[in-house]
């Protein structure tokens, strides 16, 4: 098979998964589109949002969709990172057993590992996954375990700040993309997700999406042809250079913001790893949209999402991040002129 009419059929197992996501997920309809982005971008994902707006649905509607196995994991004070591996427990007759994990128990199954809360978690914990999201490989048992077809997604606690740890910027940089998860303004989807039924009932609207709609084990041979397959041109190449300049030393490309020492503002820009995952996604989102090259606007639509999480602001602006980002990030796309 040619790797055109892969893609050509590939294209029909997304846009079959879409829309069976659209049916159950009301008003989440960019993040949704950014999560098939990363999935065949096979890139992790942090979610941020407040409680109760649908991350835990949508990350388990997509699991099914895709196959495989899904796990997930609430982070605390005292969790460790022997709790993702094995746990210990007395068997029904008394005698001490030793089990697998979350991590361990689907073993090369495991699709998408949701860690809920990883901030409530400490330190150490963030050191194993970072490992398993570098290599998607834990050592246990005097052996090692890979996971070849598995995404992570956290869930970061935007709310409460008390008995919370920040996540390291070396983790951060292992997500391909940080998205938010806002409550819809239509007040109709409001309206259909207080009062309609079928949106009460999690389980029964989880069921309702095909099983496995994307051939999981296959999705590893399929990222790799969508990155050779789809092209960027020189002049696209030279812009999203400038862009990623533009995130390093904003204040030579004339960008301000209000209220902000733009000389103090950065510790780092964008790394070299996250720029060459924007481009991942970016080709991925061409390919959605059934383009064979990749345009400005693919590159716009993922670039804050790709980017916003990397950037390193000095301690005095840090606390203000998620607004900074987002502006400054806004201000370099209108800024810098697309090919």
């Amino acid at each position: 098979m040619s790797d055109e009419t892969l893609l050509a059929d590939w294209a029909g197992y997304a846009r079959n998964l879409e829309a069976a996501l659209h049916r159950c997920i009301l008003g989440l309809d960019r993040p949704i589109r950014l999560i098939l982005a990363a999935v065949f971008a096979r890139g992790h994902v942090m979610l941020e949002g407040d409680v109760g707006v649908g991350k835990t649905t949508l990350l388990r509607a997509v699991a099914r969709g895709l196959g495989g196995a899904f796990e997930r994991i609430e982070g605390t004070i005292d969790l460790m990172p022997t709790d993702l591996i094995y746990y210990s427990h007395v068997d029904w007759d008394g005698r001490p057993r030793i089990d697998p994990g979350c991590l361990l128990k689907h073993g090369e199954e495991l699709s998408i590992f949701f860690f809920n809360e990883v901030n409530r978690a400490r330190p150490q914990v963030h050191s194993l996954l970072l490992r398993i999201m570098a290599e998607r490989s834990v050592t246990a048992f005097n052996r090692e375990y890979r996971f070849p077809h598995l995404l992570v997604f956290a869930d970061r606690n935007r709310l409460e700040k008390e008995e919370t740890f920040e996540i390291p910027s070396a983790a951060r940089d292992r997500f391909l993309m940080e998205l938010s998860i806002e409550i819809p303004e239509d007040p109709s989807i409001l309206r259909s997700l207080m009062i309609e039924p079928r949106f009460h009932d999690i389980e029964t609207l989880i069921e309702a999406i095909p099983p496995a709609i994307v051939p999981f084990r296959q999705l590893y041979e399929v990222s790799a042809v969508i990155q050779r397959t789809i092209h960027v041109s020189p002049d696209l190449e030279r812009y999203a250079l400038e862009l990623w300049c533009a995130t390093r030393d904003p204040g030579a490309y004339g960008i301000r913001l209000e209220g902000v020492e733009m000389d103090r503002l950065l510790l780092a820009g964008a790394s070299p790893r996250g720029m060459s995952m924007m481009l991942r996604a970016a080709r991925v989102m061409a390919w959605l949209f059934d383009r064979s090259m990749v345009v400005p606007e693919d590159i716009q639509e993922v670039f804050i999402e790709t980017v916003a999480h990397r950037l390193c602001f000095q301690p005095i602006y840090e606390i203000r991040r998620s607004q900074l980002a987002r502006e400054l990030l806004s201000k370099i796309i209108r800024t810098i002129a697309a090919p």
